[in-house]
């Protein structure tokens, strides 16, 4: 089922933005941010750099970690996903400075990354929109483990308490770094086709 917050016309198979904005993906990791991704954009998921796509900048965290890989491949995992974090957030804060249109992959279960980002929108004049893909821990530990990159259980645990509390929040109305949310379960998601921006 798909829920928008505020009251927006929207549809499950095309979601419509003004041009500009942030549009961020976010979700449970596993949950499926990448691959809805690379469906409606044709990534190969090996890229290193954000993808213009016909004036859009799609910026997934894979990019970062493809990067990073042959530069720290010395270093444990821990240590490297820190690094490649800060630099997917900071592709993003500067695509988002440099007035791009965006739609980027977010960790959406830490408030505080919203927040930030939201803010740095407003400091470009313009707006932050949030889709939400809102599906079972079961599922997205499925996913994790078909990607080869499993969160420990005790993250795990962690990341699906701040979802839970967010997407309530999103579906009563009450997330406010927000223009707009829109929350998809996986079928609502599997029949999005497009993500389309008005003229500048």
């Amino acid at each position: 089922m798909a829920a928008v917050t505020p009251a927006a016309r929207r549809s499950a198979d095309d979601l419509t933005y003004p041009a500009g904005s942030l549009v961020l993906l976010t979700g449970l990791p596993g949950a499926g941010k990448s691959t809805l991704l690379d469906r409606l954009y044709g990534l190969r998921g090996d890229e290193t750099a954000p993808v213009n796509a016909d004036g859009v900048l799609i910026i997934d965290s894979r990019q970062s970690r493809a990067w990073w890989s042959p530069r720290l491949v010395a270093l444990h995992p821990r240590l490297r996903t820190p690094i490649v974090h800060t630099t997917h957030m900071a592709r993003i804060v500067g695509a988002v400075l440099r007035g791009h249109t965006v739609v980027a992959h977010s960790r959406g279960t830490w408030p505080h990354i919203l927040y930030g980002l939201a803010w740095f929108a407003r400091l470009r004049g313009t707006q932050m929109h949030l889709v939400m893909l809102d599906v079972d821990p079961e599922i997205a530990r499925k996913g994790q483990i078909s990607r080869g990159r499993v969160v420990s259980t005790v993250l795990f645990a962690r990341h699906c308490r701040r979802w839970d509390r967010l997407v309530s929040r999103a579906r009563t109305g009450a997330l406010p770094p927000a223009a707009s949310v829109t929350v998809l379960d996986r079928s609502s998601a599997d029949l999005l086709q497009t993500i389309t921006f008005g003229k500048r």
